[in-house]
């Protein structure tokens, strides 16, 4: 059964095919789950596992959260999430990349790179105001009032502000390879985040596993 994995970005690179075709993949690197809990419908009302990824130190954490990692026999993890199951689904030790196979698909979930405080050019695509030296507004975004009716600024008008680090997810990405011996995934196209980035893997919801049946 595939639940998903979180993993690490590590950076983009090419592998070739039989033909001699180039495909540009991003490495993931996901050795390492530790489940951490499996949370059902008597105790908690929905049946999910909760995955732990990359150790730190104990002294950087909390007393409460000390605790829950000693219960689960596990070390201090720096990224926690969840999984959602399938009822009376059972999981039998941590999870790895051998869960999945090459040709299936993923969405990947990660934050994006943070780009600052920037302007409406580039980050709503405006196309600015002339540009001969007679214009005073060469990238501002120009008038934004619409007369005494309504009297006020529509909503979601574009407008300079902070751009970046925000949750992106990219869908129905194809899996190129699975090296469990590496704990690497190398996933075709590009995955959000930086390098080093933590990145959440699961099953594509929009896509038919490699055999054909229907997304879990």
């Amino acid at each position: 059964m595939k639940i998903g994995l979180v993993g690490r970005k590590i950076g983009m690179t090419r592998v070739y095919d039989a033909n001699g075709k180039a495909t540009a993949v991003t490495v993931i690197e996901a050795g390492g789950n530790t489940v951490l809990q499996v949370k059902n419908l008597e105790s908690d009302g929905y049946c999910a596992v909760q995955v732990g990824f990359d150790s730190q130190k104990e002294s950087r954490i909390t007393k409460a959260l000390a605790g829950h990692f000693k219960k689960a026999k596990s070390d201090p993890k720096k990224f926690l999430t969840e999984f959602r199951l399938p009822d009376e689904a059972k999981i039998d030790g941590d999870l790895n990349v051998s869960q999945f196979k090459a040709g299936e698909f993923v969405d990947v979930i990660g934050r994006s790179k943070g780009k600052g405080f920037q302007g409406v050019v580039k980050k709503h695509g405006f196309a600015g105001q002339p540009a001969a030296h007679g214009s005073k507004m060469h990238r501002r975004n120009g008038a934004v009032g619409n007369r005494s009716t309504p009297g006020r600024v529509w909503r979601n008008m574009g407008m300079p502000g902070h751009m970046g680090d925000d949750r992106v997810t990219v869908q129905n990405l194809r899996i190129v390879q699975v090296r469990p011996e590496e704990n690497v995934l190398l996933v075709c196209g590009a995955v959000p985040g930086s390098t080093g980035s933590y990145v959440v893997i699961r099953p594509a919801k929009k896509k038919p596993d490699a055999s054909g049946g229907k997304p879990e």
